[in-house]
C-alpha cells in the first residue's frame, strides 16, 4: 500500500459518515444550517488528527467525539452571544442548548433544543443514529450510568414537549429583503443569468458546500454557466429552519419536493454570498420548511 492509501481510505470514511454526523449535529443545534457548519469544523479537527484516527481499528465513535465536543463549544458560543444581548443567565441559555426511535426520528429541532445538551446527545445517539450506552459514553465521556439517566429523562421530557401544540409562529420576510430574493429567483428561473450576474457584488463569495469554493465575480460567474447547461433544478423562495432560502425542485418530481437549497447573503442590495447545498441533499434532513407565497 502506497502512503497515499491510509489518506484516501480516511476520506471515503469522512465521506460516508457525513450525513450520518450531521443528523447528529442538526439536533445537537437545533438547525441543519448550523448542524452542517459543525461538520465542517469537525472535518477540519479530524483531518489535523488523522493520522492517530487512522490507526484506530474503528474510527467512527472517535469522529463522533470529536463531532459532539464541536457541537458542545458552537452551543456555549452560542449562549455566549446571546448573554451579550440579554439578560438571561448564561447556564439557562447553554442549558436550552418513555419515547422511542420513532418519536425521536420525527420530532422537529425546536422541540430537541428544549432538551439539556446532555440529554439531547443521548437521545440521538441512540434514539436516532442507533449506538449502544457503551458506544454513547465513549462519544460523550460520560459515564454508563449518567448516559441511562440523561436517555431516561430526555425520552421523557421529549415525550411531553411532543404532546404540546407547535404555537411558533411562521416567518416572514421584510419587504426589501422579500424583493431581493424574489428577483434572484425569478431571473435565474428565466435563465436570465447575465441579469443574475448583474445582482452580485464584486467579492461575491460561492460555497459550493461538499464540493469547492469560489471567490469574485469572474470565478463565480462559471457556476451560473454551469447550472445554464442542466434542467433538473426550479427555484422556490422559502425558509429553511426559519432562514430565508432558496429552495430547488426538480421539476420532473410530481411531488415537487425539495432536493436542496441555497441561501443568499446581502450586502447593500448586491448579493455577497452564495451557499449551495446541492452536493449536500443531506442537509435537508429534518429541516423545517416554508414556501414563500
Amino acid at each position: 500500500m502506497n502512503q497515499g492509501e491510509p489518506h484516501a481510505a480516511f476520506g471515503q470514511i469522512l465521506a460516508a459518515l457525513r450525513p450520518k454526523l450531521h443528523r447528529y449535529c442538526a439536533r445537537m443545534t437545533g438547525s441543519v444550517i448550523d448542524g452542517e457548519d459543525v461538520v465542517q469544523e469537525t472535518i477540519l479537527k479530524a483531518l489535523e488528527a488523522r493520522d492517530e484516527i487512522e490507526s484506530l481499528a474503528i474510527p467512527e465513535a472517535w469522529l463522533f467525539r470529536i463531532a459532539h465536543n464541536v457541537a458542545l463549544d458552537f452551543l456555549r458560543r452560542r449562549a455566549r452571544h446571546r448573554a451579550a444581548h440579554s439578560d438571561e443567565d448564561l447556564d439557562m441559555i447553554a442549558d436550552m442548548a418513555a419515547a422511542d426511535s420513532r418519536l425521536a426520528t420525527a420530532a422537529s429541532m425546536r422541540i430537541f433544543m428544549q432538551l439539556p445538551a446532555a440529554q439531547r446527545s443521548s437521545v440521538v445517539l441512540m434514539d436516532v443514529l442507533g449506538y449502544s450506552l457503551e458506544e454513547i459514553s465513549v462519544i460523550t465521556q460520560m459515564t454508563v450510568p449518567a448516559v441511562k439517566a440523561s436517555l431516561h429523562r430526555g425520552r421523557g421530557r421529549l415525550q411531553g414537549l411532543s404532546e404540546q401544540p407547535d404555537d411558533a409562529r411562521l416567518p416572514s420576510l421584510a419587504d426589501g429583503e422579500r424583493a431581493l430574493l424574489s428577483a434572484y429567483v425569478d431571473r435565474f428561473n428565466a435563465r436570465d443569468f447575465d441579469a443574475v450576474r448583474d445582482m452580485l457584488a464584486d467579492e461575491v463569495r460561492l460555497e459550493l458546500v461538499n464540493r469547492s469554493k469560489l471567490n469574485g465575480r469572474r470565478q463565480v460567474s462559471n457556476y451560473f454557466s454551469n447550472y445554464s447547461r442542466v434542467t433538473d433544478w426550479r427555484l422556490v423562495a422559502g425558509f429553511v429552519d426559519r432562514r430565508p432560502a432558496i429552495l430547488v425542485c426538480n421539476p420532473d418530481d410530481p411531488h415537487r419536493r425539495a432536493a436542496y437549497f441555497v441561501l443568499l447573503q446581502w450586502t447593500k442590495e448586491r448579493l455577497a454570498t452564495i451557499r449551495d447545498f446541492r452536493y449536500a441533499p443531506y442537509v435537508l434532513d429534518g429541516a423545517e420548511i416554508v414556501i414563500l407565497e
